[in-house]
């Protein structure tokens, strides 16, 4: 009789995701029915920008990841079914983009994730 295990969630996949060159592998790390909102100048507390499922959510990683630019996981804390994390990213004509990131995390995969971004004008 084998015994399944769910994938595990760390700081090194979360790198390995983020930091990639499409978005391919980050998106692996979300569940089917993931939701995602994002908090930033445009999309403020009161109406974020929401996605639901991994379809949605894959689309704006493949828009983000066709653009000329860095990521970089700055850190990452994960405790049980909780992750939090900070990145950087900087396009290439020197704009720089912060984002901080808290995730729920069910059988290895993100379920959750509350996203606050800011960027240089």
């Amino acid at each position: 009789m084998g015994t399944s295990t769910s994938p595990a969630f760390s700081a090194d996949t979360l790198r390995r995701g983020l930091e990639g060159q499409s978005s391919t592998d980050l998106l692996k790390l979300y569940a089917d029915d993931a939701e995602l909102r994002i908090v930033d100048r445009n999309t403020q507390p009161s109406s974020p920008k929401v996605m639901h499922g991994r379809d949605e959510i894959a689309r704006m990683l493949e828009d983000v990841y066709s653009r000329d630019m860095t990521h970089k996981l700055e850190g990452c804390v994960v405790q049980g079914d909780r992750a939090a994390y900070s990145e950087s990213c900087q396009y290439a004509d020197g704009v720089r983009v912060l984002s901080e990131s808290m995730i729920t995390l069910r059988d290895g995969k993100i379920s959750e994730q509350i996203m606050i971004q800011a960027w240089d004008e």
